[in-house]
């Protein structure tokens, strides 16, 4: 498949913060090394984006700049295009991504002063290119997807086209998917919260009395990133945290010690450090709930007592999972349960939680695992929850076939005739569109031949 659909842009220009970071500092003596139509590539912008994709291990210091060049040739051609056919930029999109970007840069760095130090431009100065390389990406992909729209829907004899002609080594290998139902009991959380809030509020109490914060972060915080750091976050954009999270920090004057502030992630308490505009830097201590033995045995015994019951015929998995789930999610349907990210009812290996592959691994259609410690999908990582596992079907790793797996060919080969169209409206618009390349690249081996006849003479 050849590189020049919606990761043109994406992929190349704007890499996470990280990689901003890690990069090293060069000078580089701008010039134009290429003109596409009315459309100019500086060797500066081709330098840092090469920079980029070579700190981000995407690409070796001798095939860079010559593939990086290729495929900023390829997006000025669909930005041309994009003028022409007057589509309008989506700016809730750019000013969405514009500020995400902005933020993990600023968060990498700490501070709006070391970003402007870094990169040797004000940051209203930065955020002005990041903008206009980001406006340009987004027309550049409205283009892409109006010219791969063009191709007519895929029809059942166009994937036995596919079918009769691809090398059959070619074909893609459907992982083993298996279908599941589930029976969770939580352990008692209200009382472990009260636990937690307990402790929270001696601490508090004892930050008050005197004790250095920092130290009692190091001590009990249960946040592995910053506990280390005496709980400090550095300088950060609001917007990086929870929202219940941020809003307390904000209210905050520096030196005071927040009440308990509940997120997803477990109960805080918070100290600023210092504010700036968006951004502060805070420490703070978490703790999540923690159960006892006694939580899991308890579980554990209702949950083998309900296995036993549904193998012996007693009740259906279903029926019992709609009394006795604590799921809301999967109890309302049998305890069948659906990917959250794409709500389907199969799961690939990679797709399950960490213990729930274990407990099912070698079960077959219709058994029951064990009762298991899990986690549920709420938060960054999770909540504990106890659960039995029924795999209700397994489909078995095989090469896709028409029969079983029409969706995910069909799939294919739409997206394989989204390529041929989108590599067929470069290759006609680089033979008609004025392009001037400088020779000092006239040693690149191109993917497109037609790039190598543009060199200036």
């Amino acid at each position: 498949m050849k590189k020049i659909f919606m990761e043109i842009a994406v992929a190349v220009l704007f890499m996470c913060a990280s990689v901003v970071a890690s990069a090293q500092t060069y000078k580089v003596i701008d010039k134009s090394i290429a003109v596409v139509g009315d459309e100019m590539i500086t060797l500066s912008s081709l330098e840092d984006q090469a920079h980029m994709m070579i700190a981000q291990g995407m690409a070796s210091e001798t095939n860079a700049r010559c593939s990086v060049l290729e495929q900023m040739l390829d997006s000025k051609l669909f930005l041309m295009q994009a003028r022409v056919d007057s589509l309008s930029v989506n700016n809730d999109m750019v000013e969405a991504t514009l500020s995400d970007y902005i933020d993990n840069v600023r968060r990498n760095f700490g501070s709006d002063e070391k970003v402007e130090e870094y990169f040797n431009k004000p940051i209203y100065k930065l955020r002005q290119t990041w903008k206009e390389q980001l406006t340009e990406q987004n027309l550049t992909q409205q283009e892409q997807q109006m010219i791969a729209a063009k191709i007519p829907e895929v029809t059942p004899q166009d994937v036995k086209s596919y079918l009769d002609t691809v090398n059959k080594a070619d074909l893609p290998i459907v992982p083993i998917k298996y279908q599941l139902s589930q029976i969770c009991i939580y352990p008692d959380r209200e009382a472990a919260a009260m636990a937690v809030k307990e402790k929270l509020l001696n601490l508090r109490e004892r930050i008050i009395n005197g004790e250095k914060f920092a130290t009692l972060a190091r001590i009990y915080s249960e946040d592995p990133g910053s506990a280390q750091k005496g709980g400090e976050l550095g300088m950060t954009p609001k917007s990086y945290f929870w929202p219940v999270f941020s809003d307390a920090a904000m209210s905050l004057k520096p030196g005071v010690i927040s009440q308990i502030v509940e997120t997803p992630d477990g109960f805080h308490i918070i100290e600023v450090i210092a504010k700036k505009g968006d951004m502060f830097n805070a420490r703070h201590i978490l703790m999540k709930p923690s159960y006892t033995s006694a939580d899991k045995d308890k579980a554990f015994k209702t949950l083998d007592s309900l296995k036993t019951e549904i193998e012996n015929n007693a009740v259906s998995f279903s029926l019992a999972a709609g009394f006795y789930s604590q799921d809301p999610a999967t109890r309302t349907n049998g305890g069948q349960m659906a990917d959250p990210n794409t709500g389907s009812s199969y799961f690939e290996i990679d797709q399950l939680k960490p213990a729930d592959y274990k407990a099912i691994a070698g079960l077959k259609e219709g058994e029951i695992s064990q009762p298991i410690e899990s986690l549920d999908n709420e938060g960054r990582d999770g909540n504990l929850v106890y659960k039995i596992i029924k795999v209700d079907k397994i489909i078995p790793a095989h090469t896709a076939t028409f029969e079983n797996d029409y969706t995910q060919l069909q799939d294919q080969v739409k997206m394989q005739l989204q390529m041929e169209e989108l590599d067929k409206f470069v290759n006609e618009r680089i033979k008609d569109t004025y392009v001037v390349l400088d020779p000092m690249f006239q040693k690149c081996d191109f993917t497109r031949k037609g790039w190598a006849t543009k060199f200036r003479k």
